[in-house]
């Protein structure tokens, strides 16, 4: 597993969002004060993957993964294993209750050459790439498969536990022993001895249970299965001598049934035959018929010559003309004698009002005469009166005087106005021209009187002749209309006549009606009687077809009663030959009775023998009971059977439990443990060693002797000297040769292919001297030029960051950590 890319967002101390690149970086370095966080790096590479991290003390520490008063944590990892490139996906929120749990998890595995650089741009999770896993419980196993370990062996090859290997490598032989076996993971042999115990008290229960089910079944030896064999035999020949016997009962069965139904018909047949008789009254059917046949006759006869009547006096009224004519040519001569003397009256009419109109114009004209004189008298008064007041214009001009108002002469006020003089010429002049202006305006209401008294007589007389003219005109018409036309007096008679024809036409209907009713009602009658007559028929023929198959007689269909005698004669002579023949079929019935009870004896005899009860079915019987035997002797059979395979079943328990019982004995004792221990530390010494000579340039082989470490100095002509004489700087050669194999040896015991493409160190070198720092600076450029893998450490101490190539600068403010990229 190599690391491409991770990004964080409010995760621990990096609450704000955070990229680390580590695309080209195979040999880096997380520098940076000591809590800024750099082990988070490492802490978020882990949760990415397995949802914990190691010094959470497992997954119940999830709440750390939030940074303080965070309400959400993301971390996602992007790293190659085994060619391929995947992202895997966390994110942790914190509910309103304060509980912190998983909100997501997914692992997609990307697209081949996907740029890493185009999760800057936003992309959706679905543009990341194939979905491996959804959710956090997908994620163990989908992680498990394309990473190659599980999380302890990933915390002990690929991020590796901080001092815990120089402690291997100085630890006494029985504390280093523990600790391999907590690398080792050899602690599973333990669970082996305990799932052994475990199992080997399973086997013990199930074989008591076996052992139990065995004492249960009983019954199961050779006598009696001999004995269950021979009843089934037994009941073969049972069933054999009853199917042998069965037909012939059923043939008996057969003889009697067809006796019972030979007797039972004929039976049947004396009662339909005995049954037959002619009904009540059907002699008087036929009569009835007849005298109801001559009664519609007559009554159709009748309705006959009533219709031949009526349509005699309906020709006659067609002839006689038409009335409506008649009726409008007696209107006419009315009509004509009443315009006639509406013609004298309105003539008359006219005359007196051209008289009055005429007494009217004269009138008018010596009217408008009298007013013409009473205007001239009235001009000749007003010319006295200018001529007077131009005589005595003093007088004149008191006429204008007001009492109070300026003189229009003098302009003076006028206190009084004085009076007129007696005997004044323009007092008679004006006494004289009111006179005749009350003359003239009565003249003028007087002609104006007889001017409108003329026209109202005038439109009198204008009505009236337009009256007499529209009634002189309808005379004319009338006159056209009854012109060659018969008198009052004939046409009133025509009209009696037509009358008469109406109520004698209407009296001759009544008949037809009448008439018609009766001849309803014969029919009516005639209908019942036939029907009754068919009636008669019907039951005869119902009768007779109840004896068809009896062969009844050819019946005369023109005598209902002679047809009835015939068949009632005819069943009495049938009826008796059958009473006679009854005899014989009695006695054929008895004798087949006899045969059937013989039969059936024989067959209860054989249940009988057998020791079974008698059954109406003795095939089914027999069968059933061959069954049971058959069906007892395969449950025989099946529990021996089972007998068998749990005595094979107790061997088999009884040899697991032994063998876990063994297993377990000598895994308790510790020696399996012990050989497989001395087995892993040969081999990781010898990686070591391999490893160490590589890192030291040749100078050391790692060797072990009871338990106890040694290296050997080629340089020093092969001396063998214990590892605590080794100085600082070699103190972390052979510890990191120790790590890296036993890394190696890990992976070679995983279940899956391990790709082991990095490593990375979280190892204090704090307390290292210039020149061990030196040595251990030169012993990690020796591991990063191998080229198999990427190379990280972690460290605060300035002076072997500045020897790596790569280095992520963290820093730690109040708000949040942050990361950068220095170096090549």
């Amino acid at each position: 597993m190599r690391p491409m890319r991770l990004d964080l967002a409010g995760f621990t101390v990096f609450r704000d969002d955070t990229t680390i690149d580590f695309t080209d970086a195979d040999f880096f370095a997380l520098v940076g004060p000591t809590g800024s966080g750099k082990s988070t790096v490492l802490d978020a590479i882990c949760f990415a993957l397995y949802g914990t991290v190691p010094r959470w003390g497992g997954t119940r520490g999830l709440a750390n993964a939030l940074a303080p008063s965070a309400t959400e944590a993301r971390v996602r990892l992007v790293f190659e294993s085994a060619g391929e490139r995947y992202v895997a996906t966390r994110v942790v929120r914190r509910d309103s209750r304060g509980n912190v749990k998983t909100a997501g998890a997914g692992l997609q595995l990307m697209p081949a050459g996907f740029d890493v650089t185009k999760l800057d741009t936003g992309l959706s999770p679905e543009d990341l790439g194939e979905v491996v896993a959804g959710t956090p419980a997908e994620m163990e196993e989908a992680v498990l498969a394309a990473v190659g370990l599980p999380y302890e062996q990933f915390t002990s090859c690929v991020v590796l536990p901080q001092g815990q290997f120089a402690d291997f490598l100085h630890a006494r032989p029985a504390t280093r022993q523990q600790i391999l076996v907590n690398l080792l993971g050899l602690g599973v042999y333990e669970e082996v001895q305990r799932r052994a115990t475990e199992r080997a008290g399973q086997a013990e229960a199930r074989l008591d249970e076996v052992t139990r089910l065995l004492d249960a079944l009983t019954g199961v030896d050779d006598a009696t299965l001999a004995e269950a064999e021979g009843q089934v035999e037994r009941l073969r020949e049972l069933t054999g001598a009853v199917a042998a016997a069965v037909p012939e009962r059923e043939r008996a069965d057969a003889a009697v049934r067809e006796a019972h139904a030979a007797l039972a018909a004929l039976d049947a047949e004396l009662t339909v035959l005995g049954a037959v008789a002619a009904p009540d009254g059907v002699a008087e059917v036929a009569r009835a018929v007849a005298d109801a046949r001559a009664g519609a006759d007559e009554a159709t006869a009748a309705v006959a010559l009533a219709e031949e009547r009526e349509e005699k006096l309906r020709g006659e009224l067609t002839g006689a003309g038409d009335e409506s004519a008649l009726r409008l040519l007696l209107k006419a001569h009315t009509d004509r004698d009443r315009l006639t003397g509406q013609v004298e009256t309105v003539a008359a009419a006219v005359t007196a009002a051209q008289t009055e109109h005429d007494a009217a114009v004269a009138a008018l004209a010596q009217a408008r005469t009298a007013a013409e004189r009473a205007e001239a008298e009235l001009a000749a008064a007003f010319l006295a009166h200018e001529e007077a007041k131009a005589t005595d214009q003093a007088v004149a001009l008191r006429a204008h005087l007001v009492a109070g108002a300026a003189c229009p002469v003098c302009e003076q006020q006028v206190s009084r106005v004085p009076a007129v003089p007696a005997g004044s010429a323009v007092a008679r002049a004006t006494a004289a021209g009111k006179a005749a202006r009350t003359a003239s305006e009565a003249a003028k209401r007087v002609l104006q009187e007889r001017d409108a008294a003329a026209r109202d007589l005038d439109r009198v007389l204008l009505r009236a002749r337009t009256e007499l003219d529209q009634l002189r005109g309808r005379l004319a018409e009338l006159d056209d209309q009854l012109a060659g036309v018969a008198t009052p007096e004939a046409l009133r008679h025509d009209l009696a006549e037509q009358a008469r024809l109406r109520r004698a036409l209407e009296e001759a209907a009544g008949a037809v009606r009448a008439g018609r009713d009766a001849a309803r009602r014969a029919r009516g009658t005639w209908d019942a009687a036939e029907q009754r007559l068919r009636a008669a028929w019907r039951e005869f023929d119902l009768t007779r077809d109840g004896l068809a198959r009896l062969g009844p007689p050819t019946a005369d269909r023109d005598d209902v009663a002679a047809a009835w005698a015939a068949l009632t004669g005819w069943a009495g002579d049938q009826a008796d030959r059958r009473r006679a023949e009854r005899v014989t079929r009695s006695a054929a019935l008895d004798a087949a009775n006899a045969e059937q009870r013989a039969v059936r004896e024989r067959i209860a005899a054989l249940f009988t023998a057998a020791g079974l009860p008698v059954d109406d079915d003795p095939v089914r019987a027999a069968t059933l009971a061959l069954e049971r035997a058959e069906a007892a002797h395969r449950r025989l059979v099946e529990r021996r059977e089972q007998a068998a395979e749990l005595r094979a079943q107790r061997a088999g328990h009884e040899q697991r439990a032994r063998v876990a019982r063994a297993l377990a004995g000598h895994l308790r004792a510790n020696n399996f443990e012990r050989w497989l221990l001395a087995e892993a530390l040969d081999l990781l010494v010898d990686g070591a060693s391999s490893i160490l000579r590589e890192l030291s340039g040749g100078q050391y082989d790692l060797v072990h002797d009871k338990g106890e470490f040694f290296v050997v100095d080629h340089h020093d002509a092969g001396l063998r000297r214990g590892v605590r004489t080794l100085s600082g700087g070699e103190t972390f050669q052979a510890s990191l040769a120790l790590a890296l194999a036993l890394s190696e040896q890990l992976a070679g015991m995983s279940t899956t292919a391990a790709s082991l493409e990095s490593i990375v160190l979280d190892e204090g070198f704090g307390t290292l001297d210039a020149a061990t720092l030196d040595t251990v600076a030169a012993t990690l450029e020796t591991l990063a030029a191998r080229g198999d893998r990427m190379v990280g450490v972690v460290t605060h101490v300035p002076a072997l960051a500045e020897r790596i190539p790569v280095r992520f600068e963290v820093r730690k403010d109040a708000r949040s950590a942050r990361v950068e990229r220095t170096g090549r």
